[in-house]
């Protein structure tokens, strides 16, 4: 399997994501995108995984390339080549798709749970698993679910969590993929660590890494456990 691997910021790599598919024995193609490295011809891809990132999915104006990289979304998945966003990356796919994004009420930061929808148990990625899953979330912005899309999971504050559009199209708001390294080097980013604190207090940081800590090892069975029902279903499509 080839994949597309389509970054928006150097620590925001798939992680676990990342784990599965070195372990499968894909091939990654890595793309930072806002390093003004090219996009792809998606063609090329079997499969196309899209992380988070600092910028919002409307603000073409400071980051050109967004409008290149929600066409080349827009395109995939109605070639119907697999895809799986997360944060930014659902986002992304939102937009690509017609809906609009746009601020939450207030940031959603931390490790909070998601509940799965009554459509959740008929899908092939997350059928099966309990109603109530532990989540880790950094974001600030959500997005309307776009036409033709199946909610499948929410949280309190953002209903939209998990969609799919189609049949291999997956937008995940919530991240599943992190350790506690990885959010650690989050926290040496001037801005994710300025809104953390002006969301959640001082000290929030440290808080944070404790509570994830505690719960990193169920967050990220989770993430491999959905991450290898896609990959099963790509492979048996």
């Amino acid at each position: 399997m080839r994949v597309l691997v389509l970054q928006h910021i150097a620590c925001e790599p798939p992680g676990e994501y990342e784990d599965a598919l070195v372990e499968r024995g894909a091939e990654l193609v890595r793309v930072e995108i806002d390093n003004d490295e090219r996009l792809p011809d998606w063609r090329d891809f079997d499969a196309c995984v899209a992380m988070g990132g600092p910028m919002d999915a409307f603000e073409d104006d400071f980051y050109p390339w967004l409008a290149g990289e929600k066409r080349a979304i827009a395109e995939l998945v109605a070639a119907r080549t697999p895809f799986w966003g997360v944060c930014l990356g659902a986002q992304l796919l939102a937009a690509a798709l017609g809906a609009r994004v746009y601020a939450g009420p207030a940031p959603e930061i931390g490790i909070l749970p998601i509940t799965l929808t009554a459509a959740a148990e008929s899908d092939p990625v997350l059928g099966g698993l309990p109603t109530v899953l532990p989540a880790f979330h950094w974001h600030g912005c959500t997005f309307k679910l776009p036409g033709g899309a199946t909610l499948l999971a929410s949280s309190r504050a953002y209903p939209n969590q998990i969609f799919r559009a189609g049949r291999l199209a997956y937008g995940l708001q919530c991240h599943l993929e992190v350790s506690t390294e990885l959010v650690r080097d989050w926290l040496a980013v001037p801005a994710y660590a300025e809104s953390l604190e002006q969301a959640n207090g001082p000290a929030a940081g440290e808080r944070m890494l404790v509570e994830l800590a505690a719960n990193e090892a169920s967050i990220r069975t989770l993430a491999r456990t959905l991450f290898e029902r896609w990959l099963s279903a790509i492979e048996h499509s």
